[in-house]
């Protein structure tokens, strides 16, 4: 009786942790939500600002619910979709919108380069294969949060920006390896270190100009530097295979 005692608690606690995961994941769209409020009242600092946070809430999500085996203990909610459907919020969609109200783009192109962005990261989100047996994103993760720091920070002219969001689009469909920092085991806590140091930059770089922030410029250059050297690096093993 005892033991059957312990055991109900036991479950309960289980199913607890599992939801509280649940409700962590499922806080994302509310971050979504109020980077969605900041970008329509003007506020572009403040958009990347929550969709920042929106992502280290996804880097983490899946780690807890693997800790806490909550496919097993919840098996009628899936964790999974409600992830997804969050990651397209504030993986594509949003930043799409803040591509669209922020970012120069060659006149008469705004709208097509937002097609472009939400139809390439469906295929992406449907894709059955899209991560590697080792964790890697086959093909560009739809990362397009991570694309638009880069517009907004850089920069770039016009016509440049817009062939960024080709070239990223056209990789979305070829197996090109990207790092996924939190779950490839090769080189994991570096990986980790590496992607905390991109983001603090990041953050010192967009509350800020470069030239206030130099170091904070240097820090962003060498660990974006790292992480194309691992997604080529992975790349090229299997090429050589």
């Amino acid at each position: 009786m005892v033991q059957s005692l312990s055991s109900q608690t036991a479950s309960r606690a289980s199913r607890y942790k599992a939801w509280c995961v649940h409700a962590f994941t499922a806080s994302g769209v509310l971050l979504g939500t109020m980077a969605l409020l900041a970008l329509i009242d003007n506020n572009p600092v403040a958009c990347l600002l929550w969709l920042g946070a929106a992502m280290m809430v996804d880097a983490y999500d899946g780690t807890l619910a693997r800790k806490y085996d909550v496919k097993t203990i919840l098996p009628h909610f899936d964790g999974s979709t409600l992830d997804m459907v969050i990651d397209y919020l504030t993986w594509a969609f949003i930043p799409a919108l803040f591509i669209y109200f922020f970012i120069d783009l060659p006149p008469n192109l705004e709208l097509l380069s937002v097609f472009i962005i939400l139809l390439s990261s469906m295929f992406c989100f449907c894709n059955t294969n899209m991560k590697s047996q080792d964790n890697y994103f086959v093909g560009f993760p739809a990362a397009w949060n991570i694309a638009a720091a880069y517009f907004y920070i850089l920069d770039f002219p016009p016509w440049l920006t817009f062939a960024a969001i080709l070239f990223l689009a056209i990789l979305t469909v070829t197996r090109m390896k990207f790092l996924h920092p939190f779950r490839v085991r090769t080189f994991m806590p570096l990986n980790i270190a590496v992607t905390l140091i991109w983001c603090a930059c990041a953050t010192l770089l967009i509350l800020s100009s470069p030239e206030h922030a130099a170091w904070a410029l240097w820090g962003w250059g060498i660990t974006s530097v790292y992480f194309v050297s691992m997604c080529v690096w992975r790349t090229a093993q299997e090429w050589l295979e």
